[in-house]
């Protein structure tokens, strides 16, 4: 066979594997790949930057921290990542008092997978995918100071806080997960879990696709901008989508919220000292600027708790209003007590051509 034919069969193989869904890594990402009964955080601290590290099938007692651009993948619902029975944490370079706390915090038997920058250095391109996270403390995922994080095909399952976390980050993609009966959101995006203060740009962050349900929150965005909530499914929470701002500049906002199905979410949850109770709440916008809610379909939301209804614009507890926000071509029915409610004192919100039933107040259907 000639040199031509030889270069021509290659071709046709690249082809081939491209149209297959075959990924073939580039040639200077290294493949470390982890056994039951082995330490994913061996194989982290081992990878250097670029390498994917593949975690085989069955249950790992233990906490992952990520501090470094790496690939960590596993084979879905059957690569679990559990609590240890201790609560050592990983060692960490130092980088700081503030950072090496933060470092303490997530990493031990709290949290299961850590990805942890710096103000300095964030942490750019970590991707999670096709695992399991469950049972832990505090968080499934939690993520500080990160730069373009994936998190795809994840199962974040029964964790004490929050099922997939971050805040202080920009890019983040957030597809196609599973986060279930967390105790408080399935999916949480912030600019800081520490203070109040002005929303942070994502740069175009994206959450899509995702399945939340059991949570108390399906998703919640606070504090941050320029980000979309797109074709998600919600269901049987106590809410769908927050959307929470302050009164800190710039206000929370100049977001899309679109494609999403959030049926049913009834499920009761007791207040707290930021919220009152929380039951049959679709989408809810609270000291929210320039955000579009748009294309969703929200059913069958009931509850009695004052933000309980289909799409509600509620009065921020801090004094911030909801302005210049747009919430149109919205299929809303069977919420209860509205389908629709425009309250507080917030000016230039926009309710067109959704199609329900009960407005608050009346004639915004």
């Amino acid at each position: 066979m000639t040199n031509r034919q030889l270069k021509s069969l290659t071709c046709i193989a690249v082809v081939m594997a491209a149209g297959f869904g075959v990924f073939a890594p580039p040639a200077s990402a290294a493949g470390h790949r982890v056994h039951p009964g082995d330490s994913i955080q061996d194989a982290v601290d081992a990878a250097r930057p670029g390498d994917i590290i593949t975690v085989m099938p069955g249950t790992y007692y233990e906490n992952v921290l990520i501090t470094k651009r790496v690939t960590l993948r596993g084979w879905g619902a059957r690569t679990v990542i559990k609590p240890p029975a201790t609560t050592a944490a990983p060692a960490a370079p130092a980088k700081g008092a503030a950072h090496a706390r933060a470092v303490a915090a997530c990493s031990q038997a709290d949290t299961g997978i850590c990805v942890m920058g710096t103000p300095e250095r964030p942490v750019a391109g970590v991707n999670i995918r096709s695992l399991a996270v469950s049972g832990f403390k505090r968080n499934g995922i939690w993520a500080s100071y990160t730069d373009r994080l994936s998190v795809e095909r994840v199962i974040s399952e029964k964790n004490g806080t929050w099922g997939i976390a971050q805040e202080r980050s920009t890019r983040g993609q957030f597809r196609d997960n599973l986060a279930r009966d967390n105790t408080e959101s399935g999916i949480f995006i912030a600019n800081t879990i520490e203070r109040e203060g002005g929303a942070t740009d994502t740069l175009g962050a994206v959450v899509r696709g995702n399945t939340l349900t059991g949570n108390r929150i399906g998703v919640t965005v606070r504090r941050v901008r320029n980000l979309t909530v797109s074709a998600n499914t919600l269901t049987g929470n106590c809410g769908g989508v927050f959307v929470v701002g302050d009164e800190g500049e710039p206000g929370a906002g100049d977001m899309t919220i679109r494609g999403n199905r959030i049926h049913e979410n009834n499920k009761f949850c007791k207040g707290n000292s930021r919220l009152p109770d929380i039951q049959g709440v679709g989408i809810v916008l609270t000291g929210a600027e320039e955000t579009i809610v748009r294309g969703n379909s929200i059913r069958g939301n009931v509850g009695s708790s004052p933000l309980s209804g289909g799409i509600l614009l509620f009065k921020s507890f801090v004094g911030a209003t909801n302005t210049d926000n747009v919430i149109r071509d919205n299929v809303v029915r069977d919420n209860r007590p509205a389908d629709l409610a425009n309250q507080g004192a917030g000016t230039g919100n926009l309710f067109r051509d959704n199609r329900c039933e009960t407005s608050v107040p009346a004639g915004m259907c």
